[in-house]
């Protein structure tokens, strides 16, 4: 394990600092990088891995790659942001191999930390805070791009300082340890899964993806992830579903087409099977809390 670790390699994107208003109010993100903050004044909400996190000022934040997440702001707040890519050898998350925190409480070194690195990597800001207008390959290329005007003494430091922050946010391994070399690619699955839930998914489209026969391919999923890929891909429309229930006012219909389900009937009973209730009263209980 810790040979993998020893190769993971941090890719810095974006880093700025931000001042945000009621516009700042995403939906459906999924992003092939890992998104950090560091909240200085004001608040705002995030959602993702199905908690909802009100972001605070002295308080630092990470949203996994390839994790579904909402964004809102109500009135105003400031954010030192960075977005960064991570890789370890053959291509597996290091979220597959490590527990992670989402939010801790940061101290002054961490705010330096974040000041230190938008010192060395000036002009790397986003223009708009859009995911739309920047969370696409061409232009994630042309950040990375930037990577290369670096001296080796700002590449480094760089680096080490990215290490830290991230660093902070690990706990320990995760109990699923079984992953191995053969099976790095079923990665790519889940994240193809968690980025087009609001399409149809066929386990002969994943299996092709693999180069597997259908029936290998749903063996190995259910050894790797204890259910097959048709119920892990209900299981995860029905999580998002109970996001979207939870953070917008968007209809049933709008809400099951979102998450691919477009026969509102079908959708409601597949919630309430898994759920023990209906989308209406899952939401109004929520909203009566």
């Amino acid at each position: 394990m810790i040979e993998i670790l020893q190769s993971l390699r941090l890719t810095l994107l974006n880093i700025g600092y931000a001042k945000l208003n009621s516009s700042w109010d995403f939906d459906n993100v999924v992003s092939p990088f890992t998104r950090m903050y560091y909240i200085t004044t004001g608040s705002a909400k995030l959602y993702h891995n199905k908690r909802m996190f009100t972001l605070k000022p002295g308080y630092m934040y990470i949203v996994p790659s390839y994790c579904y997440a909402r964004y809102s702001c109500d009135h105003y707040h400031e954010q030192f942001y960075i977005s960064f890519l991570e890789e370890v050898s053959n291509g597996i998350s290091i979220y597959s191999l490590k527990e992670f925190i989402y939010e801790i409480e940061a101290d002054e070194r961490d705010r330096g930390y974040f000041e230190q690195l938008l010192a060395i990597n000036t002009n790397r800001g986003i223009k708009n805070s859009d995911p739309k207008t920047y969370d696409n390959k061409p232009t994630l290329q042309d950040f990375i791009k930037q990577n290369e005007t670096l001296t080796t003494k700002s590449f480094l430091e760089t680096q080490g300082l990215l290490t830290i922050l991230f660093s902070k946010f690990i706990t320990n391994y995760k109990l699923k340890s079984d992953i191995n070399a053969a099976d790095y690619k079923m990665q790519k699955i889940i994240n193809y899964i968690n980025n087009n839930l609001h399409q149809s998914i066929t386990v002969v489209e994943l299996a092709t993806m693999c180069n597997y026969s259908p029936d290998h391919f749903s063996k190995l999923f259910n050894q790797l992830y204890g259910s097959g890929p048709n119920k892990f891909i209900q299981e995860k429309r029905i999580e998002r579903s109970q996001l979207l229930l939870l953070t917008t006012n968007d209809p049933l219909q709008e809400i099951a087409e979102k998450v691919g389900l477009d026969n509102i009937s079908y959708f409601s009973r597949l919630f309430k099977k898994l759920t023990g209730k209906t989308p209406a009263y899952f939401r109004k209980e929520q909203v009566n809390i």
